[in-house]
């Protein structure tokens, strides 16, 4: 029973964190409202590979041209995205790195969770 428990108790705090300013909390907030989409976020999966033209992002994602280059838009403006035009085209690259460990982040804590729960759910029909 004790060792159930300590594997389900909480990780610890990584370090203690400072008091943030609005200012400050209204940037974060920005910055997980432009994550916040499904399509930005296929987006962005579909650059985790190197730099892409709009036409190839709009096939990729399924989506119209102009809800992508709207979304595209809104990733760059929250600085996720860079943007570079050759020619006619545009092309749009991960300007923020982090944004690599982020979402591995939110995977790994998601595919936890759904392991632990289908574990619980499994094991609620044995008995």
């Amino acid at each position: 029973m004790l060792s159930h428990m300590v594997q389900n108790a909480p990780p610890p705090m990584p370090k203690k964190f400072k008091p943030l300013s609005d200012e400050a909390l209204a940037m974060i907030a920005r910055r997980f409202t432009a994550l916040s989409d499904p399509l930005r976020l296929r987006l962005l999966h579909s650059l985790f590979d190197g730099e892409k033209n709009v036409s190839a992002l709009v096939e990729l994602s399924g989506g119209t041209q102009t809800n992508v280059s709207r979304h595209l838009q809104t990733l760059a403006d929250a600085g996720i995205l860079a943007r570079r035009k050759d020619g006619l085209q545009v092309f749009y690259s991960i300007d923020d790195p982090t944004i690599y460990q982020l979402c591995e982040l939110v995977c790994c804590s998601l595919e936890k969770t759904h392991n632990t729960r289908a574990e619980q759910f499994a094991g609620h029909g044995r008995g």
